[in-house]
């Protein structure tokens, strides 16, 4: 068996990264750490309120140290931000550090769950739909080049795809079977 090591989801903003995330870890025993959650707390403030005053670019320097000590680290699932792959050294960090994993969510779906969400940076414009397809069409290609695994998230429920993703980690070595 490969030794245990990170797990880390990738995805689009609103594909459920960090809900599959904290049951994931919470079902394999390991640490859940969501890398937005700790910049926020670095920072003092909000990812939306730092990218009003600071911008995209500063937000993405401190995203990718962020990423690299996390995936440097002790094993956990970790829940990345849904730009983390737009930087080569993070999709190298995630494929090399840790068994990725891409949630895969096409724009319409997260759409329907992020219509009302105020607090998503990227989302906020006239025209969030086509900002998401934008998004899908940049992103989705690095997803793909930084994961392992690709897990459509369209119709399972939250346990359901928690339990896929565990048993496809238990088939490539990287935990321990399940105990009947």
């Amino acid at each position: 068996m490969n030794p245990p090591g990170h797990v880390a989801l990738v995805g689009l903003p609103g594909s459920g990264k960090s809900t599959v995330g904290r049951q994931l870890a919470r079902r394999l025993g390991w640490p859940f750490l969501d890398s937005d959650q700790i910049i926020e707390q670095r920072i003092g403030l909000s990812i939306r309120e730092f990218f009003e005053r600071e911008g995209e670019q500063p937000f993405r320097d401190l995203e990718q140290s962020v990423i690299d000590e996390l995936t440097a680290g002790e094993p956990c699932v970790l829940s990345t931000g849904g730009g983390a792959v737009l930087r080569p050294a993070n999709r190298e960090h995630l494929r090399e550090r840790s068994h990725a994993i891409y949630l895969h969510s096409l724009p319409e779906d997260v759409f329907r769950r992020l219509r009302h969400d105020r607090n998503r940076p990227l989302l906020q414009v006239a025209d969030p739909l086509a900002r998401l397809r934008d998004l899908y069409a940049v992103r989705d290609p690095l997803y793909r080049e930084s994961a392992r695994l690709v897990v459509e998230t369209g119709r399972p429920s939250v346990p359901a795809l928690v339990h896929l993703i565990a048993s496809q980690l238990e088939v490539a070595g990287r935990v321990p079977a399940s105990k009947p």
